[in-house]
């Protein structure tokens, strides 16, 4: 008699990758949904083409377009400098990002399954809950960024649009919305197709318009263009801090890898995929901001560091209807990946028997709704607020990434050398497992930075913690997890009855 007829369920091993034989032990545990399970083999078909793309999508979107102009305007940096940040920080995030993707794509397991190892099946709730938030925020960001697109592309082919100004932007936001929830409820499946077949119609855009732009910009020129910080500044402290925010901006994907290298065929794919996929695409659309903005001045007579506002003041029709599809097509592909994935499956982590994936995708819309109410508002005339989008998500990614930090330091920890690359499939799902409650280790070693953060914070002392937030605090939370972890003792977490 098998263990999955008996009643309990294996792992059961497939060349190098895990799928759970699923018994009832499994099945009716209050941890455990189809939408969160560990993938089927057979179910993990993304190649190195299908991984590059997804960040070729992820990657082309609005705010990249803004990061040159965020860290000459805030962080001080020249253009070249900044250019040189962006890239290095690209780099610098593609260690996390490869290897959290290894358990996803051994196990076939999302990022809240991989983390009930770390900090137990309840504990687990916690970084969920901070990282969905993030993602949550991002969501309502960009698709108030989709909105004013559909608003402009409808001003270009309605008449009397134009004249419903803010009011219009709050439809297209709805509409953009319903398209982004439409894509993810249907699957990974339509999240695959969505970004393959954008990821080259955006490359191609973007080149286009690098080699439009080219020529009105003297490229000497803008390299020459002084930083905008005090001259006895040092470079390096400067460097730091922008060097801090860009990392912080695919912080977040760091840790949810797994949601995506779940589905994909083998460790080779996801680490070319990704190594192919996203420096590069990075600088290069970070770059065309740069360039982009300069060439403002000539060609609408202001500089403009918007790409949406920008093509808006473009005087054809036919130029800016293209312009604005490519522009709600890059932020859905954005869109839908980077921010409502994770999400949907850190709300299912919380009662995956009340919330599945169409209920988390759903309640990602609404929180995301909630949190640009004030926006909203703002635009349709009902009240008066001062604050921009912009300031609010520069000092965003620098707090954020500090307490993120920590949460990516303590999965790789735990993964690569508490558990040598060996978790127990079936215990993850399990209310009595060996994960189950509250790892006291995984809480304490994310609370030490955390706590040091906010000291910092609130008392102005040990500003460099803060300001280099996600390099110190994952160093520190991995640090603290690995004192903490190696001294608990690490049970058997081979897979229960593993048959090849």
């Amino acid at each position: 008699m098998s263990s999955h007829q008996s009643g309990s369920s294996s792992a059961v091993k497939v060349g190098e990758f895990y799928e759970l034989e699923v018994g009832p032990d499994v099945a009716d545990s209050a941890h455990f949904n189809e939408d969160i399970a560990p993938t089927k083999v057979q179910e993990r078909t993304w190649n190195t083409w299908n991984v590059a793309a997804l960040w070729v999508g992820m990657a082309i979107c609005v705010p990249t377009y803004t990061l040159g102009g965020v860290l000459t305007a805030y962080f001080g940096l020249s253009v070249g400098e900044a250019l040189l940040t962006i890239l290095l920080a690209n780099v610098v995030v593609l260690i996390p990002l490869t290897l959290n993707a290894f358990s996803g794509t051994k196990y076939g397991i999302p990022f809240p399954v991989l983390l009930r190892s770390s900090f137990g099946v309840l504990g687990s709730n916690i970084p969920c809950l901070i990282r969905a938030l993030v993602a949550c925020g991002w969501f309502g960001i960009q698709t108030l960024f989709g909105g004013i697109a559909i608003h402009i592309l409808f001003s270009a082919l309605i008449p009397g649009w134009a004249a419903l100004g803010g009011t219009g932007e709050v439809i297209g936001f709805f509409l953009f919305l319903a398209l982004n929830l439409m894509v993810v409820i249907r699957g990974s499946e339509s999240i695959k197709i969505l970004e393959t077949l954008s990821a080259p119609l955006l490359l191609a855009v973007g080149i286009g318009l690098m080699l439009w732009a080219m020529p009105k910009v003297s490229i000497t020129e803008l390299m020459a263009v002084p930083a905008n910080r005090p001259e006895e500044a040092s470079f390096a402290s400067y460097f730091f801090g922008g060097l801090t925010a860009m990392v912080g901006f695919w912080a977040t994907l760091s840790l949810n890898i797994p949601d995506f290298s779940r589905y994909v065929r083998s460790q080779k794919d996801q680490v070319m995929g990704q190594i192919i996929g996203l420096p590069l695409t990075m600088f290069f659309f970070a770059a065309l901001g740069v360039v982009m903005t300069a060439a403002s001045a000539s060609l609408v007579g202001e500089t403009i560091s918007d790409p949406i506002n920008l093509i808006g003041k473009i005087d054809s029709p036919f130029w800016v209807v293209i312009a604005m599809l490519m522009i709600i097509i890059a932020t859905i592909s954005t869109n839908t990946a980077a921010n409502i994935v994770s999400p949907t499956n850190d709300f299912q982590n919380l009662a995956p028997k009340k919330i599945n994936q169409t209920r988390g995708v759903l309640l990602t819309g609404a929180i995301g709704v909630a949190l640009m109410g004030w926006e909203l508002l703002k635009k349709l005339g009902w009240i008066q607020s001062d604050v921009s989008v912009e300031a609010m998500y520069t000092n965003w990614l620098l707090g954020y990434s500090s307490l993120l930090g920590p949460i990516a330091g303590i999965m790789i920890v735990d993964y690569f050398l508490i558990k040598r690359q060996q978790l127990n499939l079936a215990e993850l799902y399990k209310t009595n497992g060996i994960y189950a409650g509250f790892n006291s280790a995984g809480l304490i070693a994310f609370a030490v930075p955390v706590g040091l953060t906010l000291f910092s914070l609130s008392t102005g002392t040990l500003g460099w913690f803060y300001q280099y937030g996600w390099f110190t605090g994952s160093l520190l939370g991995g640090l603290v997890y690995f004192m903490l972890g190696n001294r608990a003792s690490s049970p058997a977490l081979t897979g229960a009855a593993v048959n090849s």
